[in-house]
């Protein structure tokens, strides 16, 4: 019997070390099991549910001096969307990591509290819209890890995903269909209800980059000419990173969607990179980001306008609309009043910040719970990343480790030029928080982000088959076993 060849090192090969290893450690490998979790994920559900009940309960007490009427119904349904999600993994996803589900509640919890506080000040409903999204979220993340029983599926729609993915980039763009928001037109309404595509549209090019890189990637971690100590890509090769840095211009021309525009490209090139391990090709993206900045600058009013509101934010205080950093000084002023421990939930005055429900809830957050809180916030979205990338780590297969490098970076590029944009470390780009903004498809989509997350994290942590041959099978080699049970 021909043994296959065990893939050269990198972050998409196969543990070739197992194949050198005595038969004391491989049997030592083939023995380890990972310990399924459901309680403990079940005892930080409660940890969570507690800080979303919590927080709706010191938002009344701090605005309204009282505990709200409808604490025992908004804590039922929340503990009932936090159950039913957990049995859901318990049932159908039992070795999946433990911590992303509850780090996702708790955000969610904080969010909805957050929205509650800002609607009191406004007089609006939007905390309770949001409740609503969430429970088509939580729904959706059920039906996701139940239809979807092994996450490798998804590589033979590479193709499809990937056109899918552009056909809703462009729909906003259809005459009747999409329509514009505050200068961007990334929505489309069909009837009563509207979306952004984009936040479906990012999930499927993740897929679509991932099952496109395991295919092609030998090809482009073939290195070209060197520079400076660099290997700068292949000629041929640039293609792929040409094409997707056309799109993100394209968001951004036509569409007005700086933040989009980033977040795109800046997944393709993390997942380009991890693929191939070639830094010449972070390279060649940062030049092209630097051409499309220069360019978009000179050539387009709105780029032009992003910028100089970022350089100089009182000059355009008074602005006229749309070309004005009112938001951003009220955030920067909110921010500098919530200091170290914040305001105090419902001491603050976030409304003074128009959109404070959604693209600047970090500020809402800063000012009602100051730096601690913003700080506590990041480390759960860092536990996300985190946990997003232990699953790649672990992951059996290669599909697996770049889609779930793929969705981690989602979480970490939006994060940053959100909190960037707010705190005025980057110009401001219009994306949301996930789970904490305002927002129906954002919040949608994310839940279903963490539960393919949670499918692929599962099939890594499940034991390996039983590969001892059986009495009427002939033995094989103990090298061949092993790349069986690495490839299953």
């Amino acid at each position: 019997m021909t043994v296959p060849a065990v893939p050269p090192g990198g972050p998409l090969a196969a543990p070739s070390q197992s194949t050198q290893a005595g038969p004391a450690n491989q049997s030592a490998l083939m023995g380890f099991v990972h310990r399924r979790r459901r309680g403990a994920e079940l005892f930080l559900l409660l940890i969570a549910l507690a800080v979303g009940v919590g927080g709706y309960a010191a938002v009344g007490l701090g605005v309204e001096d009282k505990i709200p009427a409808d604490i025992v119904a908004y804590g039922g349904w929340l503990a009932a969307l936090m159950v039913g999600a957990h049995v859901a993994v318990r049932l159908v996803a039992p070795y999946a990591d433990p911590v992303l589900l509850p780090v996702v509640a708790a955000l969610n919890g904080l969010g909805l509290a957050l929205i509650h506080r800002i609607d009191l000040a406004k007089d609006a409903t939007f905390a309770r819209q949001q409740l609503t999204w969430m429970t088509l979220g939580v729904l959706l993340f059920v039906a996701t890890l139940v239809i979807l029983r092994d996450h490798r599926v998804l590589a033979r729609f590479t193709y499809t995903a990937g056109l899918l993915a552009i056909a809703l980039l462009i729909a906003p763009m259809a005459p009747g269909l999409g329509y514009e928001v505050n200068g961007a037109r990334i929505w489309i309404g069909v009837g009563p209800f509207n979306f952004q595509p984009g936040e479906v549209a990012k999930v499927l090019l993740v897929i679509a980059f991932a099952g496109y890189l395991v295919l092609h990637r030998d090809a482009l971690a073939l290195a070209g000419r060197r520079v400076l100590f660099v290997d700068l890509p292949r000629g041929r090769d640039l293609g792929p990173i040409l094409v997707m840095w056309l799109i993100s211009l394209g968001i951004l021309v036509f569409q007005r969607d700086l933040g989009s525009s980033l977040l795109f490209f800046g997944l393709f090139l993390l997942m380009l990179y991890v693929a191939t391990e070639r830094a010449g090709w972070i390279v060649v993206g940062a030049g092209l980001f630097a051409l499309g900045t220069v360019a978009g600058y000179h050539f387009f009013g709105h780029v032009r306008v992003r910028v100089n509101t970022w350089l100089h934010p009182f000059e355009y205080y008074d602005g006229p609309p749309g070309a004005n950093s009112y938001q951003l000084v009220e955030s920067l002023f909110g921010l500098a009043w919530g200091g170290e421990i914040g305001r105090g939930l419902g001491q603050g005055d976030p409304a003074r910040v128009p959109e404070a429900s959604s693209d600047f809830i970090m500020a809402a957050l800063g000012e009602e719970l100051g730096l601690t809180g913003v700080i506590a916030v990041l480390l759960l979205y860092g536990l996300i990343v985190e946990r997003a990338l232990r699953a790649a780590l672990i992951s059996r297969d290669n599909f697996g480790k770049l889609m779930a490098t793929g969705l981690a970076g989602i979480f970490a590029l939006q994060l940053f030029v959100v909190v960037g944009g707010v705190t005025r470390l980057i110009p401001l780009t219009g994306l949301t928080t996930s789970f904490l903004s305002y927002g129906g498809s954002s919040l949608v989509a994310s839940w279903v982000v963490v539960a393919l997350l949670l499918r692929i994290s599962d099939q890594a942590r499940r034991p390996l088959p039983d590969l001892t041959p059986t009495a009427d099978e002939p033995p094989d080699d103990q090298a061949t076993q092993v790349i069986k049970g690495v490839g299953r």
